[in-house]
């Protein structure tokens, strides 16, 4: 039965921090015709909720368009600074090794899990070279609106549909860097990797309940080793 590994992207693989707020800062202009003054915490969270805590934070009263008008826009905003992305934003270290190694494993199948809307998700990993490793059709993404918990079960079914076998929960494993991470891997019965290269410490990551907690991404054999314990049916 195939493994599914699913990636966050933003503070686990890349690190693209300067060009999402000043992509923040062009969408809300655009959608609001007002400055952005405060941007809402961005870490484990789902596009959807840091748009609309954004609006409020700005004292901007929703409507029912105003999500999709500012995910088009924030979708717009990434497209034109991908030489930013290239420029500004690095990929993670070991994060390369790891993807690369992760995917040469048996029967592994890898994509994203993030909160980033799906346009967005793509032209950061696309602009730093880490597209080649993962199927971007089976993955999970903030422009959908639903929770992250809900998210990681989308991605199974997008894979097993795609593939034509069963994803199973126990085989299934999140590697991402925040306690909102821990939470939805665990409502969604998957295993989680948790990487402590965003804003949480190792002990907050452990604290939440992490199967495995890393500093980083660098110790490739201890990523490939972590997927393959965690994804390991047992004796027959």
């Amino acid at each position: 039965m195939p493994r599914l590994v699913l990636w966050n992207v933003d503070h686990t693989l890349v690190d693209v921090g300067r060009v999402t707020r000043e992509a923040y800062a062009e969408a809300f202009a655009r959608v609001t015709g007002r400055p952005l003054v405060r941007l809402a915490p961005t870490a484990g969270r789902t596009e959807s909720e840091i748009i609309f805590e954004t609006l409020a934070f700005n004292d901007v009263v929703t409507t029912e368009d105003h999500l999709a008008e500012f995910m088009t826009a924030l979708g717009d905003a990434f497209a034109s600074r991908r030489k930013s992305i290239r420029k500004d934003g690095r990929v993670l270290p070991g994060a390369r090794e790891a993807l690369a190694s992760v995917g040469r494993l048996r029967d592994v199948i890898q994509s994203v899990l993030t909160g980033s809307i799906e346009r967005n998700a793509i032209a950061k990993l696309t602009a730093l070279g880490l597209d080649k490793y993962v199927d971007f059709e089976v993955g999970g993404y903030g422009s959908e609106t639903y929770p992250k918990a809900a998210l990681v079960e989308l991605a199974r079914t997008r894979t097993a549909q795609k593939y034509g076998t069963r994803i199973a929960e126990a085989a299934t494993v999140l590697i991402a860097d925040s306690p909102n991470d821990v939470r939805a891997a665990h409502i969604a019965s998957a295993r989680i990797i948790a990487v402590a290269t965003g804003n949480a410490t190792e002990a907050e990551l452990r604290g939440a309940g992490a199967d495995v907690v890393i500093p980083t991404l660098a110790d490739t054999d201890r990523v490939v080793r972590a997927v393959e314990s965690l994804t390991d049916p047992g004796p027959a």
